[in-house]
């Protein structure tokens, strides 16, 4: 891309404000906006401190040079991604609002008003790359002419720790084509260094983990704002009844049960770890046991919404690496498509798969996509 006018989404963190100095000093016209997405309500409340992430973007800005905006997407986001996210744990699934933010907000609301207001292109501090490949090449025999056909890559960071793609991997082809990571080739290490030569207001921030929003509040709290509690019995795989839950809603698939259970047969399991095995909708149970239990384990499991970064799939049978959460090592697997479905098939059997959670396909270095664990 040619030196044009890029707008930096700048969240106050050290990631974003690197990213400007970094495009700033490479010749860029760059602009700053922080992106306002989360405010309490009388119906719902968490732990957001957007004005104080927003001061340090504005000072920042300042240290740069460059103009801030701020853009106010509290709509889009309470829409798809806390609807998102209620309506999902409500129906006993875990959700990961990061991918739909990036999917419906970040590279979707933001991109099309960046694009809108006349910028070439959008930077964030995303640790990922993307590149440029040949998707396929098709030969026009009657002229003798080759036509390649171009396909924006999304492939994976520097830093393998840091590696976002797996959040990432539902973006398009346009939105890849107008988005740019400056971050990718570098490790973390190295981007607080650049920070620290910048003379960045942020370069000693300390990096903010988790759900902005929810901030220290138990997860089970904050859900409990919008969704009842729907009691029922905590059985071991036998069915035997060792405790009573508060709804299905609030657990996840390999947690370590907190609490008293209560059953005396299982006095001497329990002097012992229990984790959540299995959610039984149709008699609202919850399974809990110890983590060697067969339940908490999977060879094979179906994918859903399966969205591919180059638009096209691949060829079937496929032999990729998988990652089921962030940061999880990469998992060798074949993959098939199945009426609609993908059908993954594991080299290795793999604890705690979650309903709602993604699956996320790589082959060398490469994201190619992913979807919904059913």
């Amino acid at each position: 891309m040619k030196k044009g006018k890029v707008l930096v989404a700048m969240s106050g963190g050290v990631d974003s404000s690197v990213v400007a100095a970094l495009l700033v000093h490479q010749g860029y016209d760059v602009t700053g906006a922080y992106m306002k997405q989360w405010s309490d309500t009388k119906d719902i409340s968490g732990l957001c401190e957007w004005k104080k992430d927003r001061r340090d973007a504005m000072r920042v800005a300042a240290h740069l040079g460059i103009p801030l905006l701020t853009l106010d997407f509290e709509k889009e986001y309470k829409e798809w991604v806390m609807g998102y996210m209620f309506a999902e744990y409500e129906a006993g699934r875990t959700p990961n609002p990061d991918v739909m933010c990036n999917k419906f907000i970040k590279f979707d609301a933001w991109l099309k008003k960046i694009l809108e207001m006349g910028f070439d292109a959008m930077a964030t501090g995303h640790y990922a790359r993307i590149s440029r490949s040949t998707n396929h090449v098709t030969r026009n025999t009657s002229q003798e002419e080759v036509i390649r056909d171009m396909c924006y890559v999304l492939r994976a960071a520097k830093d393998e720790d840091k590696d976002q793609t797996y959040f990432l991997h539902q973006l398009t082809q346009e939105q890849l084509s107008r988005t740019m990571f400056p971050l990718g080739e570098y490790t973390k290490t190295e981007v607080r260094e650049l920070a620290r030569k910048f003379g960045l207001p942020t370069a000693e921030r300390a990096e903010s983990m988790g759900i902005c929003f929810v901030g220290e509040m138990p997860m089970k709290d904050f859900l409990q704002q919008k969704i009842s509690k729907k009691p029922g019995n905590i059985v071991t795989e036998d069915g035997t009844v060792v405790g009573e839950h508060e709804g299905l809603s609030f657990y996840t698939i390999g947690q370590r049960h907190v609490g008293q259970l209560t059953n005396s047969k299982t006095q001497d399991t329990n002097r012992s770890a229990m984790y959540v095995l299995e959610k039984r909708f149709e008699n609202n149970e919850l399974v809990v046991g110890n983590e060697e239990s067969a339940l908490l384990y999977k060879k094979e499991i179906r994918v859903t919404n399966v969205h591919f970064v180059s638009g096209q799939a691949p060829e079937f049978p496929l032999h990729c690496q998988v990652r089921l959460r962030h940061r999880q090592s990469l998992q060798n697997a074949e993959c098939r498509m199945q009426n609609g479905k993908l059908q993954l098939d594991f080299e290795i059997k793999q604890r705690a798969v979650t309903p709602g959670q993604f699956a996320v396909l790589y082959k060398e270095g490469v994201c190619l996509g992913g979807g919904v664990i059913a």
